[in-house]
């Protein structure tokens, strides 16, 4: 019998690794279809188009696949329309929170955003209710490796960044909206593709929580990437390492 319990439990834990690449699959190909949408399908001219392939990249996506999204979006092979849409509100112990989606169904999505917040004691607010609380700006990934502190500061500072912050694995370059893409493009040609690259929202102000406030914010935000037409959520919260890797447990 304990046998069959592990067999059991190792398909039920592929089956949710196979769901969890799914969703992320049906992800990566409504950014790849919005960003032909509001642009060229060709990377070279819509800098949207690029930041969504080097995504799909790093989830493993083959290039067949990535090539085959790009078709349907640009009309050769199918035609899907998705709309941005962005939802802000309170998460468990007033952690603000920012959600980003595509959606064929605005009323759909926005019950569903909705219910996710409620579910968990979060309240969803109105437009621009939290994001005062953020600053827009695009975030450029690139693993330490062979690349020196100075030789990424000094070429971010010559690309026009605004910000490096290094560490042992990674440097953070950040950079206003307006420039991603000219930044982006100049440490991409000095150093090679970066790990990430992507307009993101950084909170100005942290929101400590207690153990139980963690706990339903962390399942809200799980119920919310559950969700196939959320895209990307963001959050103000702080949570205390020895409380985190008690429920990391």
């Amino acid at each position: 019998m304990a046998g069959h319990s592990q067999f059991k439990n190792i398909m039920r834990r592929k089956d949710a690794q196979d769901a969890k690449k799914a969703k992320v699959f049906t992800k990566v190909v409504r950014e790849i279809n919005a960003a032909c949408k509001s642009g060229a399908p060709d990377p070279a001219h819509n800098p949207r188009l690029r930041a969504a392939m080097l995504k799909a990249r790093q989830e493993n996506i083959s290039n067949n696949k990535i090539d085959e999204a790009i078709k349907r979006a640009s009309g050769q092979a199918g035609t899907e329309n998705y709309e941005e849409v962005r939802y802000e509100g309170y998460g468990p112990g007033g952690v603000a929170v920012i959600v980003e989606a595509l959606t064929d169904n605005r009323n759909r999505t926005a019950s569903e955003v909705r219910a996710a917040f409620a579910k968990f004691g979060g309240n969803l607010g109105e437009s621009g209710s939290v994001g005062f609380m953020f600053d827009r700006v695009g975030v450029i990934i690139y693993p330490t490796g062979k690349i020196g502190e100075e030789a990424m500061l000094d070429a971010v500072i010559e690309a026009g960044g605004d910000n490096c912050e290094s560490d042992r694995e990674q440097h953070q370059v950040t950079c206003s909206p307006e420039s991603f893409g000219h930044v982006r493009d100049a440490l991409e040609k000095k150093f090679g593709e970066p790990k990430s690259a992507k307009l993101t929202w950084l909170p100005k102000t942290g929101a400590p929580i207690n153990e139980e406030q963690a706990r339903s914010l962390l399942k809200m935000l799980d119920m919310l990437e559950d969700n196939d037409d959320v895209q990307e959520i963001f959050a103000n919260y702080e949570i205390a390492e020895d409380v985190l890797e008690r429920l990391s447990a």
